[in-house]
């Protein structure tokens, strides 16, 4: 029997397990940690989003294919 972790909901997927909590939880306090210090040394609003999304696009990629990976 396989372990899940998570659901397809959408386009996206619903953790349904402590592991697939802990893995959203720690890419989302990742993802704000990284705005975080980008925000701290950007100039601008524009700085900040040219500085955050080839994080943002990275992680959400890694995030669906571990989901995608562990679903059903």
């Amino acid at each position: 029997m396989k372990n899940y972790w998570f659901k397809p909901w959408g386009w996206i997927y619903q953790p349904i397990t402590a592991a697939g909590w802990v893995v959203t939880i720690l890419a989302l306090l990742f993802f704000v940690h990284v705005f975080l210090v980008i925000d701290a040394r950007s100039h601008s609003a524009s700085d900040t989003l040219y500085g955050v999304f080839p994080w943002a696009a990275l992680l959400f990629l890694l995030w669906i294919w571990v989901a995608g990976k562990t679903s059903r």
